[in-house]
């Protein structure tokens, strides 16, 4: 597998020692001087050619140009970009890294404005996933990344350490998302955790097994209990002197779900070991947010269970008490997901006592077809928060949009007779992602005076047979604000806190007109 190193400035390298890919957008190739890049080309590569390739580039939408054998090549990036794109343009970065570097030793020099410097560097991170089972000798080559900022002042030896634990943390996500449950089953999942937070100095608070059951988390139990590998609770907790705020990341962690009795096909259960994308995530945003300094308490809950099938699995029909205190009857047990995280952003909010309650998960197969394949699907109770959520991940790469929030309309679609509610939608056509993050929310009430954000992530947490990493840049940035990392304080959109305050004070249903309700809206935007 490929060691990645992400390095400050440009290190002289000849190509025929060191081959060098030169990528970014047209117009900051253009702006280039052959003084800034000839460090990396000369002397098999002359200004002369140079310059005539970079006037040859014709992106449609991408393109690419060897300036020297296969050993030095520039590559460059769709030149438009949508307003609900990343202007890092890092879906083509991770594309073309993938399609242009052999198993060989390479420097990537990405050329990119300083806002878009993070994206980049974790786009590149996606195209090196470190799981393989194949048998053989396998490539290990080491693949250093360098930057040449357009707009201003280059990367700091700070902000690169920055760039190496964001890769570390995608990476880290990807392989456990890449890692089929024969591997990477419930106990070593909560190993993985374990792991972090002893690197990190972090207490590990782990509620296993059938103590899940006595202390009353119907939802997690009820999901994992007819696994070989008992269902767990596994909590992280930074929690720096002078903090003023508790934080909840709440992650779904199904390593493998078969869909429980009510079971998928032969076609849809392959690709099943990724439903724990959304704790993944979590695990590698928390290890680089703790990493990076961040300023107030901060809890990565990890909601982990296998759906199996087995003599003691939970049947359709079948009530359980989740941790809320509320009674689901179950409609469907391959609408698991839900049902481990109603008990996480309980137990959040009764004994972790945290005010900002954000949950990921690979939760509905509908996200895909609500919002795509590249942008995850955000649901809260507070508006400000569809605006900061689609801030960071434009920001970040990892996409983000928002989905309706309407529990007054789609909630009824679980009704029971004889429970509290159902844990599947009555009608399968009404907005099915917003429903099933209502579920989850309705583990708050949907009177939770703090800020409650649901993100649906099933169809970004993997392109095409690999992982991506999704969530771990978008979290970082998203809650960067109570960092003391300079780069990710200049990323981030307005403090949540502050953004939350905003939302209560210009609440959308006290009678204004629609003009000024829209002034309010672009104000807010960061």
């Amino acid at each position: 597998m490929a060691t990645l190193k992400y390095a400050v400035g440009l290190s002289a390298a000849d190509p025929d020692c060191q081959p060098v890919l030169v990528l970014g957008q047209i117009r900051h190739l253009a702006r280039l001087a052959w003084d800034d890049v000839k460090v990396k080309l000369a002397p098999r590569v002359t200004e002369e050619v140079w310059q005539r390739a970079v006037s040859e580039l014709f992106p449609s939408p991408t393109d690419s140009i060897h300036l020297y054998l296969n050993l030095a090549t520039l590559a460059a990036l769709p030149g438009k970009c949508a307003r609900h794109n990343t202007p890092s343009r890092a879906h083509s970065v991770t594309r073309l890294v993938r399609s242009l570097v052999a198993g060989s030793d390479l420097t990537i020099v990405l050329v990119c404005e300083r806002a878009d410097m993070l994206a980049s560097a974790c786009a590149v991170a996606r195209a090196f996933p470190l799981y393989s089972r194949k048998s053989g000798p396998q490539p290990e080559p080491t693949i250093t990344v360098e930057f040449i900022i357009a707009d201003g002042e280059q990367a700091t030896a700070e902000e690169v350490q920055l760039l190496q634990d964001a890769a570390r943390g995608i990476r880290l996500t990807a392989r456990i998302v890449d890692t089929p449950c024969n591997e990477m089953h419930t106990d070593a999942f909560v190993e993985e955790v374990r792991q972090v937070g002893e690197e990190l100095g972090t207490p590990l608070t782990l509620i296993r097994g059938e103590e899940l059951k006595a202390r009353g988390f119907g939802g997690i139990y009820g999901v994992g209990k007819a696994a070989v590998h008992p269902p767990a609770l596994a909590v992280l907790s930074h929690t720096p002197a002078g903090a003023t705020h508790g934080i909840a990341w709440v992650g779904k962690g199904i390593v493998y779900d078969t869909g429980g009795l009510s079971m998928k096909t032969k076609t849809t259960m392959p690709g099943m070991k990724r439903d724990l994308g959304g704790a993944a995530a979590i695990l590698g945003a928390f290890l680089v947010a703790v990493k990076s300094g961040f300023t107030q308490n901060l809890h990565a809950v990890f909601c982990v269970a296998e759906n199996a099938v087995g003599p003691t699995a939970t049947r359709p029909d079948d009530i359980h008490t989740l941790y809320s205190g509320r009674t689901v009857e179950i409609n469907n047990t391959d609408a698991e997901g839900r049902l481990v995280l109603a008990d996480g952003v309980a137990y959040a909010n009764k004994d972790l006592k945290c005010t900002t309650i954000l949950d990921m998960a690979t939760l509905t197969g509908a996200q895909g077809t609500a919002t795509g394949k590249y942008h995850g699907a955000l649901l809260t109770n507070q508006e400000c928060w569809e605006v900061l959520g689609a801030a960071a991940g434009r920001a970040t790469g990892d996409l983000l949009f928002p989905v309706p929030y309407t529990p007054e309309l789609h909630f009824s679609e679980f009704a029971s007779s004889v429970a509290d509610m159902k844990n599947s939608a009555a009608d399968r056509s009404n907005a099915l992602v917003s429903c099933a993050g209502l579920f989850i929310g309705a583990n708050l009430g949907f009177d939770f005076p703090g800020s409650w954000i649901h993100v649906d992530m099933a169809s970004p947490v993997h392109s095409g047979d690999r992982a991506t990493g999704y969530g771990v840049a978008l979290l970082c940035v998203l809650f960067g604000s109570h960092s003391t990392h300079r780069l990710l304080q200049q990323l981030a959109p307005p403090a949540p806190a502050a953004a939350a305050a905003v939302a209560a004070a210009a609440d959308l249903s006290d009678g204004t007109t629609n003009s000024s309700k829209k002034m309010r809206l672009e104000q807010r935007r960061p």
